[in-house]
This record gives C-alpha cells, structure tokens and sequence, in this order.
C-alpha cells in the first residue's frame, strides 16, 4: 500500500488538489470511532497517518480525515453526516433507524462530496471487506460497488475513471 498511497499522494499534488501532510506519521482516532470500527483496513490507516486533509481543486469533494473523525475540523459536514441524514428521515421509526445504524456500523465514509447532490464513498467492512462503494442521496444506504480495494480506488481517480469533482 504504501507505494501506491504515496504515489495518490504526490498525484493530488501535482492536480491541484489541496493535501496537507502530517507533521508527524502517527494517527490518534478517538475511542468511539475506533470501538465503532475495529477493523479498518491499514491501507486507509496508512493513508490516514500521513494525510491531514485532502481536497478537491473545487473545494465540493474531500477526504474524511483524522480531525473529521475526531470531530476538529472547521468542516460544515460531521464525517457521518448522511447517516445523519438518514436518522433524520427515519423520524420515530426506531427499527428503521437500527437498520441505518446497524448499516452504518459496516460502512466506513472515506469520501464526501456536495457536488451535484450529496455523495460518498465508503469502505465496505463486511460483506466485500476492502472494497470501495459509492452512495447517493436521497437513498445513501443503497450503494454501488466502484473498486475492489483502496489501492484500486487510488488508481482509479489518478486514471481519471472516477471523475473527483
């Protein structure tokens, strides 16, 4: 991962993209992101002690960093923010807003977008443990699978097949 993490790295570089490096090569997610999601792939772990932001060159699409996660950032969107959403829709209906939470809890958001609607991607914990899904509103938790693994989804985006607005 490493090889292809740093080469994402230097590629949003090189487009535009506004990437802030981390001082330092650690990573600190607070307990209840840690508790909630045991099992995150060290390949975003990885991407996650080096990153500290990561931007779109429109500022509508982002990377969910370590200060999302933890809740410190100035961002106007939680890092869950669709699950939000979704609670939100669900009203009084406490089973369906368990089928949210309990979805949720197998879905790790790693990318948001406000570009044209609300958009993420996330990575899939369970079922395709790895791959990268794509969700949509108004519907977020009916999702598409777009690449098999963070390093596929990297590739991806430099390819410019994943179109990161």
């Amino acid at each position: 991962m490493n090889n292809k993490c740093s080469e994402f790295i230097s590629w949003t570089k090189e487009h535009g993209w506004e990437l802030t490096d981390k001082s330092q090569y650690e990573l600190n997610l607070n307990e209840r992101i840690a508790a909630r999601y045991k099992e995150i792939p060290e390949g975003y772990l990885e991407f996650l002690k080096r990153v500290k932001t990561c931007v779109t060159p429109s500022e509508k699409t982002w990377f969910v960093c370590e200060d999302e996660y933890n809740d410190n950032s100035d961002t106007a969107f939680k890092w869950n923010e669709f699950e939000l959403l979704s609670l939100e829709a669900a009203e009084s209906d406490e089973k369906w807003k368990s089928e949210i939470t309990s979805w949720w809890d197998n879905y790790l958001p790693i990318v948001m977008s406000v570009d044209d609607g609300y958009s993420f991607y996330a990575i899939d914990l369970t079922n395709d443990r790895g791959a990268i899904v794509q969700g949509y509103e108004p519907e977020f938790e009916e999702v598409e699978k777009i690449a098999n693994s963070l390093e596929d989804f990297f590739q991806l985006i430099m390819s410019n097949t994943i179109e990161m607005p």
